[in-house]
């Protein structure tokens, strides 16, 4: 009986170390792109092109930063870009966790249907509904503007509802209905007492938004047309396609667009992975 309770314990130790050499190695796999890239926009142009190449660059070059920065409108691409990113969260964050509250927590007629029916629409592929977007926003006047690229982010997406919604159904009813008893209303409930709640699930959504609306090409290089507003993802297109183009320069402007997006996950990826456990749990 012993030797089986010791078999069993080295099995599970062995399965543990296996999972974690498996990703380690899916880990390294993965990064070396991303080192590729600060490594070569930390080196000089002619050691870029230099056979074979060179991994680790054998002179660091820290002007390449400045250099990119000067050489094309970086800090208003930036600033546009940051416009948007920062509207698109606020909707998001706002839209999705208040349209979830109803869903989760209020009885209405419809409700199973209206809900299998947000649920549905992840089922369609972003580039069958982009033509008749774009053919909608031209009727309305909005091409050359930001408002494509904002409003539609206050007006819900189906995963992150679904996502606020498994949040709002581990909440306790009584909470809301000792709120109901003292005469607040549901707005009121959700404001002040749903939110502080799902922050774990509000961040997630807020992170997911940020990445999405900050990393975006197709949604700008369709609507706008003024290269005063264009984000950085067009800026840097644009800037490759100026002249021959200059490897260190383009991998020191991808590394500083990339740059936001990995330090708000580094920070906030205690909350992010709590936000994506869908498995509930009780709560207030």
């Amino acid at each position: 009986m012993i030797d089986y309770f010791k078999k069993a314990s080295v099995n599970r130790k062995s399965k543990k170390l296996l999972s974690y050499l498996l990703m380690t190695v899916i880990g390294i796999v993965l990064i070396i792109p991303l080192l590729w890239m600060v490594f070569t926009s930390l080196k000089p142009m002619e050691e870029i092109v230099r056979y074979p190449p060179t991994f680790f660059p054998e002179k660091i070059v820290w002007q390449n930063y400045f250099d990119t920065i000067a050489a094309f409108p970086f800090w208003r691409y930036a600033r546009n870009t940051l416009f948007i990113t920062v509207l698109v969260v606020i909707g998001n964050v706002l839209s999705n966790s208040f349209i979830a509250y109803g869903f989760a927590k209020l009885d209405f007629p419809g409700k199973k249907i209206m809900f299998a029916l947000v649920l549905s629409t992840m089922m369609i592929p972003g580039f069958v509904t982009m033509i008749p977007q774009y053919v909608l926003f031209s009727k309305i006047g909005w091409v050359g503007t930001y408002l494509p690229l904002i409003v539609p982010s206050f007006f819900g997406n189906a995963f992150n509802i679904f996502l606020m919604r498994q949040f709002y159904l581990s909440i306790n009813n009584e909470l809301i209905e000792a709120a109901e008893i003292d005469g607040a209303n549901h707005l009121y409930i959700w404001s002040h007492l749903m939110l502080p709640l799902t922050k774990p699930a509000l961040i997630t959504i807020a992170i997911n938004s940020f990445n999405a609306a900050w990393n975006d090409f197709l949604g700008p290089l369709l609507y706008i047309q003024d290269q005063e507003k264009y984000t950085l993802q067009i800026g840097l297109q644009v800037f490759q396609n100026q002249a021959t183009t200059q490897w260190n320069y383009l991998m020191a402007g991808a590394t500083l667009v990339l740059l936001p997006t990995i330090l708000l996950f580094f920070f906030a990826q205690r909350y992010f992975i709590e936000g994506m456990d869908l498995t509930g749990g009780s709560k207030g």
